[in-house]
């Protein structure tokens, strides 16, 4: 993997999130409460919602629109939602959060 640096884990807030935009569509990046971070597309399945701008627990974040939960870890509805969401590989090292640049050039989806 090749990673891009997107910025430091503190420009984050515990529970937040960030948009990356690429040319494939936009990224959101999450933190946790428990600072892991977690990239997916920053559209919901259902309507399309901004998930960036959804409420972040656990290792979900629910959609603002229409209250559905989505899994930060497998990018799939929860509950009796059915749909998925694209999942991009991050990490945090050394403070930076990391996100694998193949997998944005490609697509999440890919």
């Amino acid at each position: 993997m090749t990673w891009l640096d997107i910025g430091a884990l503190t420009e984050i807030p515990p529970r937040g999130a960030r948009v990356v935009k690429t040319v494939h569509g936009c990224v959101a990046v999450f933190r946790t409460g428990d600072d892991r971070v977690f990239a997916i597309d920053d559209r919901c399945p259902h309507k399309g919602g901004p998930l960036s701008e959804g409420i972040v627990h656990g290792h979900a974040v629910t959609c603002p629109l229409h209250n559905w939960v989505i899994s930060l870890e497998s990018g799939l509805a929860q509950g009796a939602d059915e749909g998925a969401v694209a999942t991009c590989p991050a990490e945090v090292k050394d403070g930076r959060i990391l996100l694998d640049v193949a997998r944005l050039l490609r697509g999440a989806a890919a």
